[in-house]
């Protein structure tokens, strides 16, 4: 816990101050734009675009992410033509996570109505995983071999710091459990509620949507700390952390007030933390744990309806 500490302070000691502080007062402008005007919901409505689901999230996520990035080489002393590979990455990369948040991915897989929409449920988090992982993959081999595979290093790992961030959080999620738009969302597990009748026992068919669900903070993490971090590192340095972060609460518009807010920070934290560790696997055991936690404190708060 000592050393993550340490990343922090040296991270806020060395930052660019005015763009730190322009960047958060951005971010947080969308996200007043977002929860009074329904700005993502509105653009996805109204586009008029084709693939309104995606290219309105493009929109959203580009600005997000450029903004910060240009922002901080206008402030480097080297003024230098960034190379090619990193401006593609910048252009691709919001579009990467639109077409993985957008894209429609419902089959029928059943002739039983209850049973199809459960099985699309399982499907439709670990099936944006593999078609990431694919893309991310191209992208690897064309720009970033022989390094390792955005993050997954599994050398010099230790648990025990993550652990004692999951413990901090446990009372911050208590707390939440009781607010009404947190139960209204959590748990995710509500939308294969109620399940078929045949499933049975209904434990197993639980289990299997909250690993499914599980599988979805890989890609975040793979994404976020992995491509946008540890892939950006050879072009931005630590200056990769802060357009990661903006872009990273933008994914969350449509979740609770709260949650959307406390993004830009987790996604800070995880992001510095990922700069120095170079592993993902610290920040996704923090974020699939918070994950899971929110699961059953959404559970037991609806239970006891608060």
């Amino acid at each position: 816990m000592k050393a993550i500490l340490g990343y922090i302070r040296l991270y806020f000691l060395h930052s660019n101050k005015l763009v730190l502080i322009a960047s958060s007062i951005f971010i947080a402008m969308a996200i007043y734009l977002n929860y009074h005007n329904r700005l993502e919901i509105n653009l996805i409505n109204h586009a008029g675009t084709p693939f309104p689901g995606i290219s309105a999230r493009y929109v959203i996520y580009l600005i997000a992410f450029l903004l910060p990035h240009t922002l901080l080489w206008l402030v480097r002393r080297n003024h230098s033509k960034p190379p090619l590979a990193f401006i593609l990455c910048l252009l691709i990369a919001p579009l990467l996570f639109a077409i993985k948040v957008g894209i429609d991915t419902y089959f029928r897989l059943s002739p039983d109505h209850d049973w199809n929409n459960y099985w699309n449920d399982i499907i439709y988090w670990p099936l944006r995983l593999i078609l990431l992982v694919i893309m991310l993959g191209v992208i690897w081999f064309s720009t970033h071999r022989p390094e390792p595979f955005y993050g997954l290093s599994t050398k010099q790992f230790n648990y025990r710091p993550y652990l004692w961030m999951l413990l901090i959080m446990i009372p911050l999620i208590t707390v939440a459990s009781t607010q009404p738009d947190f139960l209204h969302v959590y748990p995710k597990m509500k939308q294969v509620l109620p399940l078929p009748a045949t499933a049975d026992p209904g434990f197993l068919y639980k289990l299997l949507f909250e690993l499914s669900y599980g599988s979805d903070f890989f890609s975040i993490e793979i994404f976020f700390r992995g491509f946008l971090i540890l892939g950006f590192i050879r072009w931005a340095g630590k200056d990769a952390i802060l357009p990661m972060a903006c872009f990273y609460c933008t994914i969350h518009f449509g979740k609770p007030l709260g949650e959307c807010i406390s993004s830009y920070f987790g996604g800070m934290l995880l992001g510095i933390v990922s700069y120095h560790t170079r592993s993902i696997w610290g920040g996704l055991m923090v974020h699939l744990g918070i994950a899971w936690m929110m699961e059953l404190g959404g559970y037991i708060g609806n239970e006891l309806k608060w």
